[in-house]
């Protein structure tokens, strides 16, 4: 589940959510270790780290660029892609994967023309293969958003995209 460097939507962030971070950072950069809370906080605001986000913590900062890039990769929490706006996870764990997940996940980026950990370029839709998320008597798993699919086949995948594309 490596994560991809470079985003397919270009960044849109704003003056509003530089200043705030940029003020956040003042506040907190002479505390000892700032940066988790620092890069928490521009998650926060942008929704991800993209790496111009990540220059301005390296700046602000005065540390390297490497190194906010290395912790942006080390620790899960943290994304370097914008998320769509139905958040497609696929349960790849190993009661789902027995099951046919694998499948089910292949179908779900083949109908959105992504891969793992992608976004849409209309910014709808991203997908993440997961790990288990508790819910095994249902495998395989899909979830969008806070909703939860169980028992799929790959047949089932379209119908559920198709759901969400036209709300």
């Amino acid at each position: 589940m490596g994560k991809s460097t470079i985003s397919k939507i270009p960044f849109k962030g704003t003056a509003e959510q530089e200043q705030k971070l940029r003020e956040f950072i003042a506040a907190n950069k002479g505390m000892q270790g700032a940066l988790m809370p620092v890069m928490q906080e521009a998650q926060e605001i942008y929704g991800y780290l993209p790496i111009e986000v990540q220059r301005i913590i390296a700046e602000e900062m005065n540390i390297s660029l490497e190194e906010v890039y290395g912790v942006a990769t080390f620790y899960a929490q943290f994304n370097l892609n914008p998320k769509g706006q139905y958040k497609i996870g696929v349960c790849l764990g190993t009661a789902c994967y027995v099951k046919g997940s694998q499948d089910v996940f292949d179908k779900a980026c083949s109908v959105l023309g992504i891969g793992n950990g992608d976004v849409t370029e209309d910014g709808k839709f991203s997908i993440e293969a997961t790990r288990c998320i508790g819910c095994c008597g249902l495998a395989p798993v899909l979830t969008v958003n806070d909703d939860v699919y169980g028992r799929l086949t790959a047949d089932d995948v379209p119908g559920i995209i198709e759901k969400y594309q036209k709300m």
